[in-house]
């Protein structure tokens, strides 16, 4: 079956950075469109970055110019590397096929403070 399993979340200060990685299974990764997502409390599941399966990257404006999504297909890993990161970029964060895939993993928490 699928699994997504995120890691490399935690607490930073604002202005600071951290790498993301979100291991795939029970799929042909290199086929698939990867993205991440994110969810703040109260807040609906936002799309963030997106990375093709040709390695083309695509960025929502919140985190462009900040956010770099890459992806390992032989490891089926994406990656998220974040910098310059703010507090309104707290959320757990999740990776995903969008459009694809109806599991999720269980996220990775963001914490960043002021």
């Amino acid at each position: 079956q699928v699994q997504l399993v995120e890691s490399g979340g935690g607490l930073v200060q604002s202005g600071g950075s951290l790498r993301l990685s979100c291991a795939a299974s029970g799929i042909i990764f290199r086929l698939y469109a990867m993205g991440w997502y994110r969810q703040a409390p109260g807040k609906q599941r936002e799309l963030v970055a997106t990375v093709t399966a040709g390695g083309s990257p695509n960025y929502a404006d919140s985190v462009k110019g900040r956010f770099t999504i890459s992806r390992d297909n032989a490891k089926n890993t994406v990656y998220l590397q974040m910098n310059s990161l703010k507090p309104e970029d707290t959320a757990v964060y999740y990776c995903n096929a969008p459009g694809k895939l109806t599991s999720w993993g269980q996220g990775t928490q963001v914490t960043v403070s002021s």
